[in-house]
């Protein structure tokens, strides 16, 4: 149903709470019998309660309410009423003919400065909606943490696909594992060398290697990069040794070189080179190849 605009304003300050008696008593009626109408007052209630939700209650100090007895009267001692006084009789004028009364109709003019001051309370109470909203939505901007769980903006989620990244050939090499039998003839291994290419640490495995009665068997790196072979420590008499001796290496002389075991003193070569008999080598393989 369409409503004039003095149904709609008076929906509105039926909200904001500025009519009188009369007038709430009419909107209330029309409110029982039109469900329509009481939707218009319903909405603009909602829309007007943001203000309510933005501004707490306050107690008003005490000298309000005496400022409030002074202004309408009430504030100290009462005088006392006087009468006036009765006026003097007067003479009745000489009678003159008599002229009909001219009434002029101000109904129009009531009626709209009623219209006037409705729409200027309803405006002033959007302009206050309006700027209520506007700094609501730069608080939300920039301190959101300043507002009401039920006024905070949602998290925007955004899924981003990163792609993924390809590995250099280095990078390839480095995760990949190689493996050396350590021994005299192809039936007879006695140690597994096996050494992780990324952290270039080794481990010796004793397989068919008998123990030396006071000797100690120690693993040499041996290259054309070198002058004589280096060594890689003393095999330890438990089944796994685990070294890190090789990080000292580029990864082309580690997978290029040949390793070998020779017997030692007991506690390994006293002299830094090699001193006793080479009785086991062989050469990095790759067992397991990089990820493609």
């Amino acid at each position: 149903m369409d409503y004039s605009e003095d149904h709609i304003a008076l929906a509105a300050e039926y909200a904001l709470g500025t009519l009188d008696a009369d007038e709430r008593a009419q909107v209330e009626q029309m409110m029982a019998v039109d469900k329509d109408y009481a939707a218009v007052v319903d909405s603009w209630e909602r829309a007007l309660a943001v203000l309510n939700q933005m501004v707490g209650m306050v107690e008003p100090r005490p000298h309000v309410w005496e400022n409030i007895r002074s202004a309408i009267g009430l504030s100290g001692a009462q005088a006392s009423m006087v009468l006036p006084s009765a006026p003097e009789p007067v003479v009745a004028p000489a009678v003159e003919p008599v002229r009909e009364p001219v009434h002029v109709d101000n109904s129009n003019v009531i009626d709209l400065t009623r219209r006037a001051q409705r729409w200027r309370g309803v405006a002033t109470a959007m302009t206050a909606i309006a700027a209520a909203l506007i700094a609501l939505i730069g608080v939300q901007v920039t301190r959101p943490d300043l507002l009401p769980a039920g006024l905070r903006p949602k998290p925007e989620i955004q899924v981003v696909e990163a792609p993924t990244p390809v590995p250099t050939v280095q990078q390839l090499a480095a995760q990949s594992q190689y493996v050396a039998l350590l021994q005299t003839d192809a039936t007879s291994p006695a140690f597994i060398l096996t050494v992780d290419a990324a952290t270039k640490n080794f481990t010796v495995r004793r397989v068919g290697a008998e123990a030396q009665a006071g000797k100690s068997y120690e693993l040499w790196i041996v290259s054309d990069k070198f002058q004589a072979p280096r060594s890689l420590g003393v095999i330890g008499g438990d089944e796994f040794t685990t070294r890190a001796a090789l990080a000292a290496y580029d990864p082309d002389t580690v997978n290029q070189a040949t390793y070998a075991v020779t017997v030692e003193p007991e506690g390994g070569s006293p002299t830094g080179s090699a001193t006793g008999p080479i009785v086991f080598t062989g050469k990095l393989i790759e067992t397991v190849p990089p990820p493609k």
